[in-house]
This record gives C-alpha cells, sequence and structure tokens, in this order.
C-alpha cells in the first residue's frame, strides 16, 4: 500500500483502496474488510446501498462535475479526486467547488499524477492528503506543504488576501 502525506506534513500509512471503474456490464468489485474509494456516481446509484458507511468513500475523475453528489458530500469520510496527468488542472477546481461550493469537511485526497511542486497548491484548494506518483520522493513532501511563507490570494487554506492581512 502506499503512503499517504497529511497537509501537516506526517507520513502515514494509506489503508484505502482505489477502486477501478468496472468495465461495462461488469459489476463493482469492492474489498472486503478494506476501506474503498468507488467512482462518485457509482456510489450515487447505489446510495440505499452505501449511505452511513464509514469504510466507502469516492473519488471523482477530472472530467466528473463534483454537483453531482450536491447535499450528500458530507456523508463521506473522504473523497479522493484523481490527476490523471499533471498537467490536467481540473482537480484543482473541483478540490475548491467541493470545499466553497458544497461545504465539504471531511478528508479530501489528491490522487494519481501527484508530484511534490504541486502540493502547496492543492493544499491551498483543500486537498488535506495527498498520494505521490510512486516515482517521487515522499520525504521531500512536508518542505514542498509550505514552500511559500505567505500567498497573496484568497484561497480554501486562508480566504483573506494578502493585502487585506496587511492593513489589518
Amino acid at each position: 500500500m502506499p503512503d499517504v502525506i497529511a497537509a501537516d506534513g506526517t507520513i502515514r500509512n494509506d489503508n484505502w483502496v482505489v477502486v477501478a471503474r468496472p468495465a461495462e456490464g461488469d459489476s463493482l468489485d469492492i474489498p472486503e474488510g478494506q476501506p474503498a474509494l468507488i467512482p462518485a456516481d457509482l456510489w450515487l446509484a447505489g446510495y440505499e446501498h452505501f449511505a452511513g458507511r464509514t469504510d466507502i468513500g469516492v473519488w471523482f475523475d477530472s472530467h466528473d462535475e463534483p454537483e453531482l453528489l450536491e447535499g450528500k458530500v458530507n456523508e463521506l469520510p473522504l473523497i479522493a479526486v484523481n490527476f490523471p496527468r499533471f498537467v490536467d488542472g481540473r482537480g484543482y477546481s473541483i478540490g475548491r467547488l467541493l470545499r466553497e461550493r458544497f461545504g465539504y469537511t471531511g478528508e479530501l485526497r489528491a490522487i494519481g499524477d501527484v508530484l511534490l511542486d504541486q502540493l502547496q497548491f492543492m493544499k491551498r484548494c483543500g486537498f488535506d492528503s495527498y498520494v505521490l506518483r510512486a516515482d517521487k520522493d515522499i520525504t521531500k513532501a512536508a518542505r514542498c506543504l509550505n514552500f511559500f511563507s505567505e500567498t497573496y490570494q484568497a484561497a480554501v487554506d486562508n480566504d483573506v488576501p494578502l493585502f487585506r492581512r496587511r492593513a489589518s
């Protein structure tokens, strides 16, 4: 199992399994006795079966719309957003929407092609845990989460822009 990095820089073992979308005609294969992340639309389709379970979370692909789970996001212990390629920035928008528009308060995780130099930007968009791409050095993650001492713009992690912080 890969390790996961928390927003405070701590590294812990990741016991969540990302369940791939089944092929057309196949059923969802959720591992027994292990917390699992399933595609968000399949969680919604099986809502009666999955609601209230603390061992089932969801993952969004970069083309998925977070509006899909409007009103239900805080029923989930973990939401992951897949970054299929490091150049695909749609996951940042999904993170901000989940936090700011839909009020998600649980763990928001970045998965997929996650690189060290993206971590602080993901944190600013509301992500609070990260699974790095397998070829990246996880021991460097804590430094990358706080690379900049000050930020100019308002974001999820600080909703007051620098010019207002200086004025007060």
